[in-house]
């Protein structure tokens, strides 16, 4: 991930978790989805403006629904206005998007801690 835009999209987006040296993440996947955000921002998806505002207004409808804003759940809104925007955006269906979660939770099911996991055609076959 390219330091440089990891820290303009943190100064932009309010919220992020952060220190001096810019983002920082409790876990690989974080950091995953954060760099994929940036990666379809660079694309030109979004502005960072629109994400901010999806963002917020997902946070919002959690906490509505019990959420409690800890913070511990930062990303998890993140990835939701990810996936989101990737099926507004008419870049997958949110049906894609399920099967691939899917397909990712089996494959992540069947693999030893440690390990990559990988996705075989079996993973989309359930």
């Amino acid at each position: 991930m390219d330091s440089a835009a990891a820290a303009r999209a943190a100064a932009a987006v309010p919220g992020v978790p952060r220190d001096d040296s810019g983002p920082v993440f409790r876990e690989p996947w974080e950091a995953q989805a954060f760099a994929m955000a940036l990666a379809l921002h660079e694309r030109g998806l979004f502005s960072w403006t629109e994400w901010a505002a999806s963002l917020a207004d997902q946070i919002k409808r959690a906490q509505a629904a019990g959420d409690p804003d800890t913070g511990e759940t930062y990303y998890r809104h993140w990835l939701a206005t990810l996936e989101h925007l990737v099926a507004a955006k008419g870049v997958a269906t949110t049906e894609t998007l399920h099967r691939y979660r899917d397909a990712w939770d089996h494959a992540a099911d069947r693999t030893p801690h440690g390990m990559p996991i990988e996705l075989t055609p079996a993973d989309f076959g359930r």
